[in-house]
């Protein structure tokens, strides 16, 4: 018969937090630091690892209007850096405190590009990233009743250190409306043939327009804006009266288009911009006719060129509201 063990013996240590305590630098020294330690610490493959840092970590940061002012965003952070093989890991809050140290700053890719510097640096990386994800305001006037509101566009800004070289990309979700083609072609048969009131389906859509930024003059968010409403101007409205719905229906009538015909319309828009080099158009339209979505993307130039697509690439072209 076993004989139960007696509970291990514990030392007598304090379970009060000790709110006067101070740490020296000789203390702050002998503090352990698994994740610089020596490669034989290495959990699994020792091999590269492409991506390593932080996500989501949220600040303010002041951005410029084309027009000369100013606005403070809260803006989502990821910051990555590449990780050598024999290399334990990296210690991440390096990468949250050269946010801080230039988050005071108005933004531009130059704060951008010395943020990364730092903790490319101080992490000693051979690449390093950052993108930073925000819900950009512009006023938008009605189509017709003088009323104008808020649109809010998600936009993210990508700074990428790969191999030596650096590149600029924005990404920026449109939202808007899409009428079928051939849908409205069939209900205005119906009435043409037989007199019978039909409507065309439509639906709310979504387009990400990803694209290199060129070394030239800066490319503002607004310039962006006015590209997708160029390319497709049936963008949801914010304010709407009567008028400006029936004004709604009207522009959509006048503007019927397919997914191949959204992306195609942006790509045309994209390659007069000098400003951009490379880009991608996903475009999906949600619909309100079928119980899937149509969808379609458009690459130009090796940056955004791709064989295997990521399973949620269409699932997250979606307007939160």
């Amino acid at each position: 018969m076993n004989t139960p063990r007696p509970p291990a013996l514990y030392p007598a240590l304090s379970r009060e937090y000790d709110a006067e305590f101070t740490v020296d630098p000789q203390y702050k020294a002998s503090l352990p630091d698994l994740q610089n330690g020596p490669s034989s610490l290495i959990v699994g493959a020792n091999v590269l690892i492409q991506h390593v840092g932080i996500s989501n970590f949220r600040l303010p940061i002041h951005f410029r209007t084309r027009e000369g002012g100013e606005i403070v965003l809260e803006t989502s952070v990821t910051g990555t850096v590449s990780l050598e093989a024999d290399r334990k890991g990296i210690n991440m809050s390096r990468i949250m405190r050269s946010f801080y140290a230039h988050a005071e700053k108005e933004f531009s890719m130059a704060v951008m590009e010395t943020a990364l510097d730092d903790y490319k640096g101080d992490l000693d990386s051979m690449d390093a990233r950052i993108q930073m994800r925000l819900s950009y305001p512009m006023r938008v006037d009605s189509l017709r009743s003088g009323l104008a509101g808020w649109q809010y566009y998600d936009i993210a800004l990508e700074l990428i250190e790969h191999e030596g070289q650096r590149r600029r990309i924005m990404h920026l979700d449109y939202v808007y409306s899409s009428t079928c083609p051939c849908s409205l072609e069939l209900s205005e048969h119906a009435r043409e043939s037989r007199g019978r009131l039909a409507t065309p389906h439509s639906q709310r859509s979504v387009a990400r327009l990803s694209v290199v930024m060129s070394d030239e003059e800066r490319l503002w968010f607004e310039d962006m804006i006015e590209l997708c409403r160029r390319a497709v101007p049936t963008e949801t409205q914010v304010m709407v009266k009567r008028e400006d719905e029936q004004a709604f229906a009207e522009l959509n009538a006048s503007s019927p288009i397919f997914v191949e015909d959204a992306v195609r319309s942006f790509a045309e828009q994209l390659i007069a911009e000098p400003r951009v080099s490379d880009f991608r158009v996903i475009a999906s339209h949600q619909e309100s006719l079928h119980s899937h979505d149509a969808v379609s993307m458009l690459v130009n130039g090796e940056t955004f060129a791709q064989d295997s697509l990521d399973p949620t690439t269409f699932a997250s072209l979606l307007h939160r509201g």
